[in-house]
């Protein structure tokens, strides 16, 4: 085995994914393994990596699978090195500024919900504090 590759193992350590979920984006296609051992195990790279802390960072804002996968089609064609005519770039582009802008509102909202959690929290533990015993 290369050092540049890893086992399942080690992605999912380093993920902090659990090895069913992977298997899970394989299966759905969102990321597929580099490479297989002679003995058939799933060999992963940097970039594999990569691709799945993407979706790691998505999953919490709600973002679904095909959200997911679109997102990934449009980074992986920018990143790609292919020489893209400009209009096909700035669709691509503006593809990604839309899961950007998804991305910000959504994390706005999470943040909105802490605070009201977080009130709520306090409410109760002040509510403790004032009851009599």
């Amino acid at each position: 085995m290369s050092s540049e590759h890893m086992q399942i193992g080690e992605v999912a350590t380093r993920t902090e994914l659990s090895l069913r979920t992977i298997r899970h984006y394989e299966d759905t296609g969102l990321v597929i393994p580099s490479a297989r051992s002679q003995g058939g195990f799933r060999l992963y790279t940097e970039a594999d990596v990569a691709r799945l802390m993407v979706i790691r960072r998505m999953k919490p804002l709600g973002f679904t699978l095909d959200e997911m996968r679109a997102l990934l089609e449009a980074t992986d064609r920018i990143d790609s090195g292919e020489e893209l005519p400009p209009v096909v770039r700035e669709q691509v582009l503006d593809r990604i500024r839309g899961f950007e802008q998804a991305a910000q509102q959504r994390v706005a909202d999470l943040r909105t919900q802490l605070a009201r959690a977080e009130e709520f929290a306090t409410r109760l533990a002040e509510r403790l504090t004032t009851t009599p015993a």
